[in-house]
């Protein structure tokens, strides 16, 4: 309940917001719920205080504070304290209550003198609303007209009142009342239901020309009667924190995309990608052509006149501007332009205005483009990492977009730093990746050596660097050792290791070692490189060496027609019989080398003449299980008829290597050949001293059948000597056998295990210059180990007929 009344001068209407009743002690007995919003004293708190209680210690100017004959409706101020104890000034009127009969009440009326009257505040802050306000506010009525509006605000600043209101929303800011923002409204109109915080692009009428965010907020208007009268929007003008955002997810996103790969052109591509349509209507990156071959110039700026290659190039389709190079063309700057100008001191050029700019010249070839697309600004930044300047990215914008500024010259330069990162790495990554190659190639076999034992075509794709082997190693007897190896990982240190290991293969095929010894050996030596190379701190990436690796090893007679063949953890070979059946050389498959596991174990067999031989890298049916796609498709073609084993090479890669460029690959492919009766003789004698000049006589025979006469004196020779020494060191029979191939091979197999070797004597001694005399009369000679003892071999030249010779014109 309110009670109008004057104010101390009696000519000043108030009207008391709240009202309390106490009796002739000054006792409350009546507390409004006026009183409790003003003080915030509940009714059951006051009701039986003295209404003294309500008051703080009176100032020295304030008089007394509750006058025991106060003047009717006569009033004065007073400090009053609220429920948490703070003052609270305000103004108070007592009146008595006149009734009939019953005690004397009075009537005590309070109302705020420390702020304005609630209606004038609500006057005031709707005038700051609409005035002064940086935040749009917009009243419309429900048919979407313009009632009220923010003079204040960015968006409406300076626009005229008397042009705006009455006016549709879509006349006043077409850009900013779409139709997506009138559904928003008219769906507030409609549900009574606010909406928060809607993201809405546009030009307001303040700034025509410029794209602004705003962030949108609705509410609906109603009369007392509850009936819609209109809606109110809430405009925040978003725009830089937006334009922040936008730069924040911009440089994520790149982090995210630039530089995933090792890969200079992809790197470039990836910042095109990145920029082209966020920050740019066209891009191109320029990578110096050193930086392609894995160089890089000093640290600092570089000349004008360096080559540069087209690394990437990316444009919208508004844009319409056209490439001045192709993609990996070469080409250099015009000077002076603003391209040079950048490599001069590394720092990034903004052309606020292309058009008419004196540069343009210099570098005609560009400018026709640049005029051709009506492009208006452009930026060019330097890709330089660590001091070194890898290439320049130019970003262009057309009519279709506004000119660059200094923000997107700074988003330009981060964009450019991230991605010369990743050129960097990846120019490092070539560089390394060359080296590697080069020292693999320089450790593989620059060509294959002679020998008849098999026809050989080899398909070698290397992928990356890596430690993968073959080779083809001619073994005493006319025999021939396959082999096929992989070291485990890749870069420098795995070729470094391939390399160790076919070093050490070739020496032990020099010993004749069996193919499960050679096996046995090379693991041995994989540990002790994994040992000697153990790094010094156990966390340290740099110093990782490859520890294991794979490993097939075959060994092929073509006089017995025997295959001997163990493998490490490698793929078991295939073998291609003349009459179409492709099936394993199922070798039992031991541990990796280097790795825990059991011994190694041989498989042997006996193959037909044009048995095919294929030793292959995981790599070749990588991605399917043994009998998988991969597998069944290589066995497919194995089996297919071809001219020659290279194009039986050919066919295998065309069929398993399609879209995989990244793999490491080797194959080798051997045909077998079978050495006949008329190239191979072969006599058993007892161990008989007599004997020796039988098996003189018998070897000058065969080389005279042979037409190899020119040899009868050095093969006596040899064939005394070594018979001689079996007799005499090794007990039961011996055999004697010549073999015509390539060179001439003679054998003296005997029961004695024990490798004889070459002795220096004296002047003076009688004996020991038999093996000296043989190593002196060959071109080289060894022993090897046999079930039953050991053979001893010595091979010489064969030699090389006349060139009118009747035979030298056949086989002419």
């Amino acid at each position: 309940m309110t009670t109008a009344g004057t104010g101390p001068g009696g000519d000043v209407p108030v009207t008391p917001r709240a009202r309390v009743l106490v009796d002739a002690d000054e006792t409350i007995t009546e507390w409004s719920p006026e009183a409790e919003r003003l003080l915030g004293h509940r009714p059951e708190e006051m009701v039986g205080r003295p209404l003294s209680s309500l008051l703080l210690r009176p100032g020295p100017s304030e008089g007394a504070a509750l006058p025991h004959a106060p003047p009717v409706c006569g009033g004065c101020r007073v400090r009053l304290r609220d429920r948490s104890g703070l003052p609270v000034e305000a103004e108070w009127w007592m009146c008595p209550v006149l009734a009939a009969e019953g005690p004397v009440t009075w009537a005590v009326f309070l109302a705020r003198t420390d702020g304005a009257d609630p209606c004038d505040f609500d006057r005031a802050v709707l005038g700051a609303l609409l005035t002064e306000s940086p935040i749009g506010l917009h009243v419309l009525d429900t048919d979407l007209r313009m009632v009220r509006f923010n003079t204040a605000s960015p968006g409406m600043r300076g626009v005229p009142t008397e042009g705006v209101v009455g006016k549709p929303a879509r006349e006043v800011a077409p850009t900013v009342a779409t139709d997506a923002a009138e559904h928003l409204m008219r769906t507030v109109l409609s549900t009574g239901e606010p909406v928060i915080d809607f993201i809405q692009p546009g030009h307001p009428p303040a700034d025509p020309h410029g794209e602004h965010m705003y962030s949108l907020s609705a509410f609906r208007l109603c009369n007392p009667a509850g009936e819609p009268i209109g809606v109110a929007t809430l405009a925040l003008d978003i725009t830089e924190r937006y334009r922040y955002r936008a730069r924040l997810e911009l440089l994520n996103d790149a982090s995210m995309r630039i530089g995933t790969t090792l890969d200079l052109a992809r790197t470039a591509e990836e910042l095109a990608e990145t920029a082209v349509g966020r920050v740019a209507d066209a891009i191109s990156v320029d990578v110096l052509d050193s930086v392609h071959q894995g160089e890089a110039p000093a640290p600092g700026p570089v000349s004008s006149e360096v080559t540069f290659r087209r690394t990437a190039f990316r444009a919208t389709r508004a844009a319409g501007l056209q490439p001045a190079y192709t993609i990996g063309e070469k080409a250099s700057y015009g000077f002076p332009t603003p391209l040079t100008q950048c490599l001069a001191d590394l720092r990034p050029r903004l052309i606020r205005k292309v058009e008419g700019g004196e540069w343009l010249k210099h570098d005609p070839h560009r400018a026709d483009r640049i005029r051709a697309a009506r492009v208006h600004s452009m930026m060019v930044v330097p890709l330089a990492a660590r001091g070194v300047v890898l290439g320049v990215a130019s970003f262009y914008r057309s009519v279709t977009s506004a000119p660059f500024d200094d923000d997107d010259l700074t988003i330009a330069g981060e964009l450019a730093a991230h991605t010369a990162l990743g050129l960097d790495n990846a120019r490092r990554y070539k560089r390394e990746r060359t080296a590697a190659l080069v020292l693999q190639n320089s450790l593989l076999p620059g060509r294959l050596p002679a020998q008849n034992a098999v026809e050989v075509a080899f398909s070698y794709l290397p992928g990356h660097a890596g430690g993968l082997w073959y080779d083809v190693i001619p073994l005493s007897g006319a025999r021939t050792a396959l082999v096929v190896g992989d070291v485990a990982g890749h870069g420098m240190r795995a070729v470094a290791t391939m390399g160790r290991l076919r070093a050490a293969t070739h020496s032990l095929a020099a010993l004749d070692l069996a193919p499960d010894e050679v096996l046995a050996h090379l693991g041995d030596l994989v540990l002790e490189l994994a040992e000697e190379n153990r790094p010094a701190a156990a966390n340290d990436p740099l110093d990782v060496q490859p520890s294991t690796a794979t490993c097939a090893y075959a060994v092929y007679d073509p006089v017995s027609r025997h295959l001997v063949v163990a493998r490490a953890g490698h793929p078991a070979p295939l073998l291609a019989l003349p009459d179409g059946h492709v099936v394993p050389a199922d070798a039992p498959c031991g541990p990796p080398l280097g790795g825990d596991g059991l011994s190694f174990e041989t498989w042997e067999t006996d193959l037909p003449e044009g048995s095919l031989i294929a030793l292959y890298t995981e790599g070749l049916v990588r991605g399917s299980p043994p009998e998988g796609t991969g597998a069944a498709r290589l066995r497919r073609v194995l089996g297919q008829q071809h001219a020659c084993l290279r194009e039986a090479c050919d066919a295998v890669v065309y069929a398993q290597m399609s879209g995989r460029t990244d793999e490491n690959v080797v194959l080798v492919l051997a045909r077998t050949r079978v050495l006949h009766e008329d190239q191979v003789a072969s006599w058993t004698f007892p161990g008989d001293p007599a004997i020796v000049a039988t098996a003189r006589t018998l070897a000058e025979r065969q080389l005279a059948s042979w037409g190899l006469s020119e040899l009868v004196f050095t093969t006596e020779m040899i064939v005394s000597e070594l018979v001689t020494n079996a007799i005499r060191y090794a007990p039961g029979t011996i055999q004697v056998r010549l073999i015509r191939d390539h060179a001439l091979i003679c054998e003296v197999t005997d029961g004695n295990s024990a490798a004889p070797h070459v002795r220096h004597p004296r002047t003076t001694d009688e004996g020991g210059r038999g093996l000296l005399l043989v190593a002196r009369l060959t071109n080289r000679w060894g022993t090897r180990r046999t079930c039953h003892g050991k053979t001893i071999w010595a091979e010489q030249t064969l030699p090389v007929p006349a060139a009118d010779t009747p035979s030298a014109v056949a086989d002419s």
